[in-house]
């Protein structure tokens, strides 16, 4: 049985095809997402819980001001 907690949508079988493609890809392929991931227009960071309403407020503001939406 397994007693691992999953987020919403997650089971064991979803995060070991996960690892499988981590592990499967070669160095090129790697880079390549890598890469990829550099072009978009977001990123994703660890932010402490406490924080998160103003990093929020933050975004709301910005995009208020912007004429791109985020």
């Amino acid at each position: 049985m397994d007693k691992n907690k999953y987020p919403n949508g997650w089971n064991q079988k979803r995060v070991q095809e996960v690892i499988e493609h981590v592990e499967s890809r070669t160095e090129e392929e790697t880079i390549a997402e890598d890469e990829t991931a550099f072009e978009q227009d977001y990123t994703a960071m660890q932010v402490p819980r406490k924080l998160v309403p103003v990093v929020r407020q933050l975004i709301v503001l910005m995009d208020e001001k912007s004429d791109v939406s985020i």
